[in-house]
């Protein structure tokens, strides 16, 4: 499928629960990180209560952690428990993708030059994987999450790092499109970047517009416990949105529901009803642009968490 396809299909999807009056507008994703995802892939009733939660939370893709934990890589070693949690997952109405990127295995070093190979062998797996999968068992898409403001080095380096980082992007992206050219990918990456003005192969453009042109998606972390005002989630993702309706690639809005220090970051210290009211405002504010691809929630434990449903 094509990316623009791939985009009406998703638009579509969001566009029937936004106006059909459903109570949790999207489409909505969830990440899933190291070790939620290592124990679906390990214990049968994990799995088979995260995949009960997704579907009562109305969240239609998980992005599944697809890569080494705690000195085990299944995905390269036991890729048939992957297939065995895609398949029940895709059964169970889910799309999935391929979580790649972990604080586990410090990840934010490989877009350094030094570290390329480790990122192009982290992708390769994932590629690897779904061609000797079957139809039911492949990710339906990858999300890359590598933040290169996590590096000690941002503070000096800055502009350095989001050079490296779209040289990065740029030999991944040419790495899946060589064998996989109709499979999904795209980064996590903060809403600040419109603001950051970067010269990358003699153009000189904000930092989002250069990642956008490069994946086929992005989910904006645009973290805020409020949809309206010049401080909010919508004021956040404009620029992105609006840049995504001009290239035909779609923006998931990310949200935060673990803790912070800093209130507005997260919904933490909110209820499920605010946070979903704020949604529901923000998917009303930009539901005529047509680079609303959903929300994702950041992330599957934190979110339970909060809910206390565990």
């Amino acid at each position: 499928m094509t990316a623009r396809r791939w985009l009406a299909a998703l638009l579509l999807t969001a566009s029937t629960l936004v106006h059909a009056g459903d109570t949790r507008p999207g489409p909505r994703a969830i990440w899933i990180w190291e070790g939620e995802s290592y124990a679906m892939l390990e214990d049968d009733a994990a799995a088979r209560t995260a995949i009960a939660f997704l579907k009562d939370k109305a969240i239609g893709t998980a992005y599944v952690y697809a890569d080494a934990y705690e000195g085990r890589n299944l995905i390269a070693t036991q890729p048939g428990r992957y297939r065995t949690l895609v398949r029940r997952m895709h059964a169970a109405g889910l799309k999935v993708q391929a979580l790649l990127g972990s604080g586990y295995l410090h990840t934010e070093r490989y877009l350094l030059p030094e570290h390329r190979r480790a990122a192009q062998a982290m992708l390769q797996r994932v590629l690897d994987y779904n061609a000797a999968a079957a139809p039911d068992e492949r990710f339906d898409g990858i999300s890359l999450d590598i933040e290169p403001h996590i590096l000690d080095a941002w503070a000096t380096s800055k502009m350095e790092l989001l050079g490296d980082f779209l040289d990065m992007s740029d030999a991944l992206v040419r790495q899946k499109n060589a064998v996989a050219p109709g499979l999904p990918m795209g980064p996590a990456i903060p809403f600040w970047y419109d603001g950051i003005q970067v010269e990358w192969k003699g153009r000189r453009r904000p930092m989002n517009e250069h990642v956008q042109d490069l994946y086929d998606t992005v989910a904006l972390m645009d973290y805020r416990d409020h949809a309206e005002g010049g401080d909010g989630i919508v004021s956040h993702a404009r620029d992105e949105l609006d840049y995504a309706a001009r290239i035909g690639k779609p923006v998931v809005i990310g949200v935060e529901t673990m803790p912070n220090a800093i209130r507005k970051v997260s919904f933490h210290h909110l209820r499920e009803g605010d946070m979903e009211r704020e949604l529901a405002e923000t998917a009303r504010a930009v539901a005529g642009l047509p680079g609303f691809g959903g929300f994702a929630i950041h992330h599957y434990a934190a979110y339970r968490r909060w809910l206390g449903a565990d």
